[in-house]
């Protein structure tokens, strides 16, 4: 595919922390509508990798372009004008305590569009009814609700602002086979409906397969494998077969 193809293109990231080297040259592509997820042991620099990529933090080295921009130096007005288009899932879902369901999700809206209050409530309806919430949860708060279903809201919120691009920090971590698999649904279908472009960090490879194009599996700060599912089962290096059986992900 051609480079102009890519919405997402880095070039030998580096970062540190001290003495820690966390990312130490990491080149990746990512095509528009494109799913990959990325794999890997906790503390190979998966997070770090996406909170690169929504400017929470700044690289020691090398390039992230995002739709063709260089992002790398980008001042904080810079980012938050090119943030609106990236939605962003945290691990924990992130939501405001002291908000409804509804209020969380309508967050985003009044911060940045110039909705009414009825048409910011009736598009938090929408996109609640498109994540498989209830009516009768809009009022809860989101400690009155479980896990899963508060990573369904977080990924409402995410999809407020309509973006193309989305990032997920571990999607499907801390939930049941079930939800797990209702989320990774969702995941899908955000590809399909929406032709979006997302960048998923998990540990769990199986779930990766049923909602990723691509995985990539990186390694104390590089990557040291991309391609499809299959090519990773049929993969006869040591790492790769053992974080395919499970051994690696579960000693993460």
């Amino acid at each position: 595919m051609d480079e102009n193809e890519r919405v997402i293109i880095i070039n030998e990231l580096h970062k540190g922390f001290g003495q820690q080297k966390v990312l130490s040259g990491i080149n990746l592509r990512v095509a528009q509508s494109e799913t990959v997820a990325v794999l890997g042991r906790s503390g190979t620099g998966k997070s770090v990798l996406l909170k690169l990529l929504i400017g929470l933090q700044k690289a020691d080295s090398g390039s992230i372009c995002i739709h063709g921009k260089d992002v790398s130096n980008f001042s904080t007005k810079q980012w938050n004008e090119i943030r609106v288009k990236i939605g962003f899932l945290f691990q924990q879902a992130a939501l405001y305590d002291s908000l409804t369901i509804e209020e969380n999700v309508t967050f985003p809206l009044a911060r940045h569009t110039s909705m009414s209050e009825a048409e910011r409530k009736q598009k938090a309806r929408e996109l609640l009814t498109s994540v498989g919430m209830n009516g009768q949860d809009l009022d809860k708060a989101p400690s009155e609700i479980s896990g899963g279903m508060q990573k369904r809201v977080g990924l409402a919120r995410a999809l407020a602002l309509d973006p193309d691009i989305l990032l997920f920090d571990e999607p499907t971590a801390g939930l049941d086979p079930i939800t797990a698999a209702e989320i990774g649904r969702l995941i899908r279908e955000m590809k399909e409906k929406r032709k979006m472009t997302s960048v998923v960090v998990t540990h769990d490879v199986r779930g990766a397969r049923s909602f990723s194009d691509r995985l990539v599996l990186m390694r104390e700060g590089k990557i040291v494998m991309e391609g499809e599912y299959e090519e990773f089962e049929k993969s006869r290096d040591e790492f790769v077969a053992r974080f395919m059986r499970g051994e690696e992900a579960q000693a993460a």
